[in-house]
């Protein structure tokens, strides 16, 4: 049988403290990194919002200048094409919504 002293199980374990942050770095990079489904823009929040997946189909709305699209939005998340509005799912990048905010 092995033995196993104090001190070697209080090092352990701060060594293994230490990582959790690096760990979870990983983890968390690869939760941002999964695929979302696409929003649809018949949802009752894409629908209060105006979601369009193409930003030109916005031309008609008094909130919308050129230029202005999903991937330039300071809620978008290009890791994932997400969107902090609609949480669980990816927007089109050449999208918009009235709620589009200079990044």
């Amino acid at each position: 049988m092995a033995h196993h002293s104090r001190r070697d199980f209080i090092r352990h374990s701060l060594l293994g403290l230490a990582a959790l942050p690096f760990g979870a770095g990983v983890l968390s990079h690869k939760a941002l990194a999964q695929q979302l489904p696409p929003l649809d823009p018949s949802l009752p929040q894409a629908k209060a919002l105006n979601y369009v997946t193409q930003a030109s189909q916005a031309s008609d709305q008094p909130a919308y200048s050129p230029g202005e699209r999903c991937d330039n939005c300071m809620f978008y998340t290009k890791a994932n094409q997400g969107c902090r509005l609609f949480p669980g799912y990816s927007v089109a990048p050449g999208g918009w919504c009235q709620s589009w905010t200079r990044a």
